[in-house]
Formats: C-alpha cells, structure tokens, sequence
C-alpha cells in the first residue's frame, strides 16, 4: 500500500481493480474457500482472482490460510482493517445503485 496525496486516493487505489471491492464484500458475510470465490465471481479469471488476492493481502485487506492438509485448503477472510473498511464499501455500493439508475432514465 502506498500513501497518496490524499486519504481519498489512497483508500481508491486499494480497492481499485477487477472486482476488489466484491471480493471484500464477500469476504464479510464470512470466510470463503478459493473455490467459492471462483463460484461467486464469474466474470472474471481465476488467474485475475488470484492477483487481486495477492494485492489485497499484501495491503493487508485480507488474510490467507492454508490448511496442511492434501489436497491443500485454502480459506481467505478479512482482516480488522478489511472489516473497518466494509462501511465505505457498502457506502460506494449504494452511491453505485444510484449513479445506474439515473443512467436508466
């Protein structure tokens, strides 16, 4: 995570990119295997998946645990911070719905 000029900035280019922002949404209704993941976003690649996961727990956003087990399991969930983040998310979501509908009018 790098500091921007402003807080603003900075918070955006977080969670900027393919579906970030789902993906922590997701993330707080409840930890998530891998799979589910890829099960719930379907518009894009695992290979996208997997980047944005590596970014977000490199920002600390999200954690990643592996089980030592075989087959490997792999559950990913938020952090504090990915959790004190989920109000201006579900904030953005909303400002969303209403930029959509008076796209529609």
């Amino acid at each position: 995570m790098k500091k921007s000029y402003c807080p603003i900035d900075t918070f955006i280019n977080v969670v900027k990119g393919k579906r970030k922002g789902t993906i922590i949404l997701h993330l707080f209704q409840g930890d998530k295997r891998y799979s589910e993941l890829v099960r719930l976003l379907t518009d894009i690649s695992e290979r996208m998946l997997t980047k944005q996961l590596k970014e977000l727990e490199a920002d600390g956003v999200v954690n990643r645990k592996v089980f030592p087990e075989v087959p490997p399991r792999v559950e990913y969930s938020l952090t504090e911070l990915g959790k004190e983040i989920h109000p201006a998310l579900k904030g953005m979501y909303k400002g969303g719905i209403l930029f959509e509908k008076s796209i529609e009018e």
